[in-house]
């Protein structure tokens, strides 16, 4: 047991006798005489808990609730008053305040609160690594990449890690562009902060409001309780802003003016307050355009321009490929208790030459549904969909593409028996092994006429 307890109290009295009985249990303890002295040891020390008086003179500990719930959001502050009463409890609890005790109080009812309120963090801790551990599960969870165009990603990130400005993530859907956001949060001086995220085009433009500025109590209708919002919530992190091209023009101007000065003013308020949040945001549009068509302010646009990391989409990171399906197949193991090894050099040939409208999510996808369905340890093209060979709906495409496309679809129909696809193609069985290692598919000139998936030999 190692956690610091700040005690902040006007009575020295007081605040050595807690800090005694909380040392004796193993506590880490610092005072402060008073709500102002609370205040800045609050800001230099950080405690995981502060147990003050409400009643300080010129600041409260209301004043220091509110403050330390504004700037340290994970710091549990217990209350405790020699003048208890019902409005003053009620206003302890909607502050957010974890307890309220009355004085005078037994030293082992405050050990008793206090150590129910670290459990309740360390659960609360515990249950955010175990999102963190199914995130891990579910496939994307870092930025894999090899190919130039993600080593230039890579080198951008780095940059903006290191500074403070906002940052602007473009590309398509399916790309990773929270990935990218996540990892400049991660490498930056803001990582031990909350990294909150929420995507701009599928909530109201009321109920988007409401969540990133918060609200008062009774500010519309169904507000039955006072709301913090994402800005006050990531104080001192990040707030990642998904899709703001879709934000309304409104709240455009808001968090124009998050950016320009740090305040925001949640709904229903009479007073704004100022947080230290990074704002990262990304877009599957193109903000220029927007702003020439009057959809997007022209002032928010280059104040989020600053700092632009470009996310290639899949079909120009081809060579990235074999990475994601490794780490995919992995992922997917763990969650369907399968065993796949790997996957056949024509099945990653025909991910080669699919488009990927969806991106690395639809790979994802298209990988989760291969493992499922593997009835062999290695991915063959069988086990991917019918999509994946259908000829290209987006480009042109040469010869060799097309006949490279033609010729894996009757692998794929005919189970990767050669002899038999060189009948359908009308070639003879040279020419096809000419024509697999042209395109890079796997071709064994010496081998007979086997299963191009699994690698068997036909006896």
């Amino acid at each position: 047991m190692n956690e610091h307890i700040l005690i902040v109290d006007d009575d020295p009295g007081m605040t050595e006798m807690l800090a005694e009985v909380l040392r004796h249990r193993g506590f880490r303890t610092s005072r402060a005489a008073g709500g102002e002295d609370g205040m800045r040891a609050a800001r230099e020390l950080r405690p995981d808990v502060i147990v003050t008086d409400v009643r300080m003179g010129a600041v409260s500990g209301i004043d220091l609730l509110r403050t330390v719930k504004g700037e340290l959001p994970e710091t549990i502050v217990i209350l405790m008053t020699a003048f208890g009463t019902l409005e003053s409890a009620i206003e302890a609890v909607r502050e957010g305040a974890y307890d309220y005790v009355s004085k005078p109080f037994k030293a082992q009812e405050l050990l008793l609160v206090v150590e129910r309120a670290l459990e309740s963090r360390r659960i609360a801790a515990e249950n955010r690594q175990l999102k963190t551990v199914l995130r891990e599960q579910s496939g994307i969870t870092e930025i894999i990449g090899r190919s130039p165009k993600m080593i230039d990603v890579f080198k951008t990130i780095a940059r903006a890690a290191d500074s403070t400005a906002a940052v602007l993530i473009q590309g398509e859907t399916g790309v990773g562009k929270e990935l990218v956001a996540r990892a400049v949060h991660t490498h930056g001086s803001r990582k031990t902060r909350p990294f909150l995220a929420i995507n701009c085009a599928a909530l109201s433009e009321s109920l988007l409001e409401s969540e990133l500025f918060g609200h008062e109590k009774g500010a519309f209708t169904g507000a039955v309780a006072k709301k913090a919002g994402l800005f006050k919530e990531a104080n001192g992190g990040t707030v990642f802003l998904d899709e703001i091209g879709d934000m309304p023009p409104a709240l455009q101007a808001k968090v124009l003016r998050a950016l320009q000065s740090g305040e925001i003013r949640p709904v229903g308020a009479n007073e704004s307050f100022v947080v230290d949040v990074r704002i990262v945001a990304a877009t599957n549009r193109s903000l220029r355009e927007a702003v020439k068509d009057g959809q997007f302010r022209e002032d928010l646009y280059y104040r989020l321009n600053t700092l632009v990391i470009a996310v290639p989409p899949l079909r120009d990171r081809l060579d990235d490929i074999p990475l994601l399906v490794d780490q995919f197949i992995k992922a997917a193991n763990i969650r369907t208790g399968k065993h796949v090894t790997g996957i056949s050099k024509e099945a990653i040939a025909a991910l080669r030459g699919y488009d990927w409208p969806g991106n690395v999510r639809e790979l994802e996808h298209v990988i989760d549904r291969a493992v499922a369905f593997a009835r062999e340890e290695v991915i063959v093209p069988d086990a991917l969909p019918a999509e994946i060979f259908e000829p290209r709906q987006s480009t042109l495409e040469s010869l060799d593409e097309m006949e490279r496309r033609h010729i894996l679809y009757v692998l794929r129909k005919t189970q990767g028996n050669r002899n038999r696809a060189a009948e359908i193609l009308g070639i003879d069985r040279k020419t096809l092994y000419r024509k697999l290692l042209k395109f890079g598919i796997e071709g064994d000139e010496g081998g007979d006429a086997g299963d191009a998936g699994t690698g068997r030999t036909n006896p």
